[in-house]
């Protein structure tokens, strides 16, 4: 009888224990944030028992859905993040919403922003909260924090230095030319029907190029390879976003329902794939070495020949295979299809950068160099316009691990911080009136005197110490491609088109990007 009686006020305590945290976490903390930053004159839509205000993100995304753009107009945010144009005119650029039970502040304020992303102490590190999120991009470079981050970027760093990214770039003008010539050839198919042009999907083509040279480049393969890592990554991703606008319950990702079933089969399909490749690798080591490619380097600091404790382990090189799949690839391939869609818009700009790219890198048969694609100045120009306007990565997420002043205004700890890149990118106090409007001579130093201001306020690759390790990467591999498609081929973007930019983690054309192309010379 005592022993029952002892077993029943455990049980009572630990409900009691229970249904108070409950409280405070669903009721009692949230009112209090609310009024600590409302007397700091920090406001919000105000908060929703337990999901926050996701309901009524999810109601404005549904809504935005529906929203069809002329292609003249570059104002995307109604459709991929309409609760920023719902809520900054209403509560002020930094204002307090609720993801779930989780206060977060939108830091819809230049200054600010450049505050979290100048920060080297490690007061606002990345947010991995979202398991799904940390299968897709793997426990790598873009999520990992503090002396972790420090040791995997000290492996990768090498990896993309002057001297490598040289060497790369041939294998990247390689698999340009690979991809166009197949456009040669469907074109000359039609040609012999009597037709001078073809409707290619160049969104597909960008995904397969891009894959092919983060493929060749950095683990020493080829698309078809990794082709099974792209496909499974690809399905992660979606899966991954339809999860970002719900509350995440604890223990809720160990359940056997049939997202995570899938979710636990795709991540086993990309490891044991990664892991082939990888034992490809070690194999070849006695006669080739590891490789001086970003995989090579990888498995030495895991080998280290000398005693000393390995740098990565094996399950750390995986996962950082996993960020370098899917990053390497997703965003450039995001970038070059919303730098196509401009040049086929703006035909005065396709002209003068294909007469610049025939200038510096010769014809067709002349594959270009690393130092001719760097004196493509309008090339340049006409890329970080488009990064403006649609960067592939629309927002930037950290978070609080204790209270910290941010601009003034103290957050609490465990707090998100919401950075909205495509907003900030429209900002007429920084960019001007014609903020929404395409003008690469923005970034021209030679024409305003604002462009240096400029280059600084663009957020498309982050900004600060944990500013994206590939941009230079990027900006080559972009430039490469734009060169083998213009030296060949004049675009025009087919009247099947659709503008409805969308945001599924990266920025892509809701339906793809169909363009008609013809050869240059015609």
């Amino acid at each position: 009888m005592g022993y029952g009686w002892l077993v029943w006020t455990v049980l009572a305590a630990a409900l009691a224990s229970w249904a108070f945290d409950a409280a405070v976490r669903l009721v009692w903390r949230p009112r209090a944030v609310e009024r600590r930053l409302r007397a700091q004159g920090v406001r919000g839509p105000g908060y929703g028992f337990f999901h926050g205000n996701l309901r009524d993100v999810r109601r404005l995304r549904a809504a935005g859905a529906a929203v069809k753009l002329d292609v003249g107009d570059h104002d995307f945010i109604p459709i991929a993040q309409p609760q920023f144009r719902e809520w900054i005119p209403r509560y002020g650029r930094v204002f307090l919403y609720w993801f779930g039970t989780t206060p977060d502040i939108c830091v819809g304020d230049y200054a600010m922003a450049k505050q979290v992303l100048a920060d080297r102490t490690g007061l606002f590190p990345k947010n991995r909260t979202n398991a799904n999120l940390l299968r897709l991009l793997g426990d790598g470079l873009v999520l990992t924090n503090g002396e972790d981050w420090q040791r995997h970027k000290r492996v990768v760093h090498p990896a993309f230095n002057m001297d490598k990214l040289k060497m790369m770039t041939a294998t990247m003008a390689d698999c340009a030319r690979s991809m166009v010539t197949g456009w040669e050839a469907d074109l000359a198919s039609q040609q012999k029907k009597g037709c001078r042009q073809v409707t290619i999907e160049l969104s597909d083509q960008f995904e397969e190029l891009t894959a092919d040279v983060i493929s060749h480049t950095a683990f020493g393969s080829s698309y078809k390879e990794g082709k099974q890592v792209f496909q499974c990554l690809k399905e992660l991703q979606f899966i991954t976003f339809s999860t970002l606008f719900s509350v995440q319950i604890p223990g809720f990702r160990y359940l056997p329902t049939e997202k995570n079933r899938r979710v636990w089969k795709l991540d086993k399909e990309v490891r044991t794939t990664l892991m082939k490749i990888i034992k490809n690798r070690l194999a070849a080591k006695e006669k080739a070495g590891y490789g001086n490619d970003l995989l090579g380097l990888m498995l030495e600091a895991c080998a280290p020949e000398h005693g000393e404790a390995p740098l990565l382990t094996m399950d750390e090189i995986i996962d950082e295979c996993k960020t370098f799949f899917f990053a390497g690839q997703e965003t450039t391939s995001h970038l070059l299809t919303w730098v196509m869609f401009l040049l086929s818009t703006h035909p005065e700009w396709q002209d003068k950068l294909r007469e610049e790219v025939r200038r510096e890198c010769g014809d067709r048969d002349h594959p270009p160099t690393h130092d001719m694609l760097n004196k493509l100045k309008l090339m340049n120009l006409f890329i970080l316009e488009t990064l403006r306007l649609y960067s592939p990565v629309p927002l930037i997420r950290r978070r609080t691990t204790s209270p910290v002043e941010l601009g003034g205004v103290v957050v609490p700890e465990d707090s998100l911080l919401t950075i909205p890149i495509a907003t900030l990118h429209r900002d007429r106090e920084v960019w001007g009136d014609d903020a929404g409007e395409f003008n690469p001579l923005r970034f021209d130093a030679g024409t305003t005197k604002t462009a240096p201001k400029n280059l600084s306020a663009l957020l498309a690759f982050s900004s600060g110490p944990r500013s994206c390790i590939g941009q230079n990467f990027a900006m080559i591999e972009t430039r490469a491609a734009i060169a083998a498609i213009l030296q060949r081929f004049k675009l025009e973007l087919s009247p099947e088109y659709v503008h409805a930019p969308t945001d599924v983690i990266t920025l892509r054309p809701k339906y793809g990007l169909p363009m008609i192309v013809t050869s240059a010379d015609a």
